[in-house]
């Protein structure tokens, strides 16, 4: 079964905390998916793994892209593993994907102020166990370091 990690996000937004974990999957030899719900996200995450440091980027590209399949990581907004991705990011409250036992790791970053974003990552916790999925609960500490809660 896949492993699905769970990312509270409190300390960081969502745009600081997630290349970051696109760059140690890169560092593992993995391919990543990354799915979003709305195109305004899709966009905002397209422009910020460009620009969000000053001394690298991380090469991607929309699933729309012709070359999406050559990509080491791919933004959509659908099902589907375009460039078969190890691993999967899941934000913006999207949905476990029909395919998730065809992941090594899954990774759920929910917005830990959001009420709406907690309820549904209890959810998909919740079903997720339900499914056979080996589940894991991260949060950040004072330090910004993320410590396994459960």
């Amino acid at each position: 079964m896949t492993e699905i990690l769970f990312y509270h996000l409190q300390r960081q937004p969502l745009e600081k905390v997630l290349p970051s974990l696109v760059e140690k999957s890169l560092e593992r030899g993995w391919q990543a998916a990354i799915q979003a719900v709305s195109e305004e996200r899709l966009s905002a995450l397209d422009d910020g793994l460009w620009t969000y440091s000053d001394d690298s980027f991380l090469p991607h590209a929309t699933d729309r892209e012709p070359d999406a399949a050559t990509q080491p990581v791919v933004l959509t907004l659908r099902e589907g593993n375009p460039n078969k991705a190890a691993i999967r990011f899941l934000v913006e409250g999207a949905d476990l994907p029909a395919d998730a036992n065809d992941y090594a790791r899954i990774c759920i970053l929910f917005d830990g102020t959001d009420t709406d974003a907690l309820v549904l990552a209890r959810e998909q916790w919740k079903s997720a166990k339900e499914q056979g999925h080996t589940v894991a609960y991260w949060q950040q500490d004072d330090d910004g370091r993320w410590s396994k809660k459960a």
